[in-house]
């Protein structure tokens, strides 16, 4: 069976999957809506896709880079303009483009300065820089997270996030933070919790940008799906109750900076 035959026969959790990750990737979407028609937008670490494709959908010129051939093999069938390299410098020329986004990578970057410097050569002057990374703050639900086995050395992290005056520290040279907000309060974040740990319950690898749940998993694996998706709009609405704690930070970051002239 395909596929998309097995999709089509698990239509209710496509549906759950699908509403859960557009309402997350639209984050980033909604940040880089184009100024102009084409405007050229790079994700730096694509992963298999999932934003990068948004960013073509929603009117750019959308390229993607991984160092991982798996990953770019999957993104490409979203996105063809994405492409492998080598974890250091970035296969353009300066100044190529208009946006560029990095989601949830910095944090696991060894030589972070370096990689920054390579941001700022292909922004073209002007050009704006969204970097999306873990919040940097110590709860009793992160402490949580790591008793489940959800750990940062887990997930390939090398740091465990970001300040925003951390992060507006690092990019200093380059770039001017515009704005920064933080996001995933107290429920979404115990909502994510819980769908990592019921994913990691099948055997699924995670990375950087989640899991890929693919056609053999939802035959195999049917009837928890399908459960899924009946609490799903339970999952939806109790993730909404982060609008009660509207003074309380959120687990993850997400800053805008325009790249300075030379």
């Amino acid at each position: 069976m395909s596929h998309q035959d097995t999709y089509k026969r698990n239509e209710a959790y496509a549906d759950f999957l699908a509403g859960w990750d557009e309402g997350f990737y639209a984050k980033y979407t909604d940040t880089l809506k184009p100024q102009r028609p084409g405007a050229r937008v790079l994700d730096v670490g694509c992963g298999v896709g999932q934003v990068v494709g948004r960013l073509a959908q929603g009117g750019f010129e959308a390229h993607g880079v991984d160092v991982s051939e798996p990953n770019i093999d999957r993104a490409r069938k979203v996105c063809p303009n994405c492409q492998i390299y080598d974890g250091t410098r970035l296969p353009f020329p300066g100044g190529e483009f208009d946006r560029v986004v990095v989601v949830d990578m910095l944090e696991h970057v060894a030589d972070e300065a370096a990689f920054v410097a390579e941001l700022a050569r292909v922004t073209r002057p002007g050009g704006r820089l969204i970097v999306n990374t873990p919040h940097l703050k110590e709860t009793a639900l992160r402490r949580f997270r790591h008793a489940l086995g959800q750990t940062d050395e887990r997930h390939g992290h090398l740091r465990p996030g970001y300040t925003p005056s951390r992060l507006a520290a690092l990019l200093g040279d380059g770039f001017t933070v515009e704005s920064e907000r933080t996001y995933s309060r107290f429920f979404s974040e115990l909502v994510d919790t819980g769908i990592n740990w019921g994913v990691a319950l099948l055997g699924k690898p995670g990375s950087a940008k989640g899991q890929v749940v693919t056609g053999t998993d939802l035959g195999k694996h049917r009837a928890m799906f399908l459960a899924y998706s009946a609490i799903y709009p339970f999952v939806w609405a109790f993730a909404r109750l982060d609008a009660l704690i509207p003074w309380a930070s959120g687990y993850m970051l997400i800053v805008s900076a325009t790249r300075r002239e030379d």
